[in-house]
């Protein structure tokens, strides 16, 4: 029973966007593992830019940075 956690910023990702993660990731393991599709969690989670850091940085300051 694979569980997947895709974290992704929320800098507006669509409803479709996330369902063709969801759907791709789906195959993917189902693909590569031969998991089944009908016991394979997928979660999406969207995090606030000033909630994520690279660089030691706020992603809007790395970005800032490096434009």
């Amino acid at each position: 029973m694979p569980y997947v956690n895709i974290k992704v910023t929320d800098e507006g990702v669509t409803t479709e966007q996330k369902a063709a993660l969801i759907k791709g990731t789906t195959e993917l393991l189902e693909k590569v593992l031969d998991k089944d599709p009908n016991t394979t969690f997928v979660v999406i989670d969207e995090v606030n830019l000033d909630n994520w850091g690279v660089g030691g940085l706020q992603v809007k300051s790395y970005r800032e940075k490096f434009k």
